[in-house]
């Protein structure tokens, strides 16, 4: 799970660095959107994870 969780780091990372260099966030803002975006990449990636089988196809 650990890897996981540092993709998840990553990707929010990547988010937040697409949103500044956007203009859609200040770097004064960073803190908290880091969070927010954080809380919701991992509560998405987490929910589509079958623990002993490839990601769940919601499509379907």
């Amino acid at each position: 799970m650990k890897s996981i969780d540092e993709q998840i780091l990553r990707s929010t990372k990547e988010i937040i660095v697409k949103f500044i260099e956007m203009g859609r966030l200040s770097p004064s803002n960073v803190h908290e959107a880091f969070k927010d975006v954080y809380a919701t990449v991992d509560e998405t990636v987490k929910t589509h994870i079958q623990p002993d089988g490839p990601p769940h196809d919601t499509n379907r």
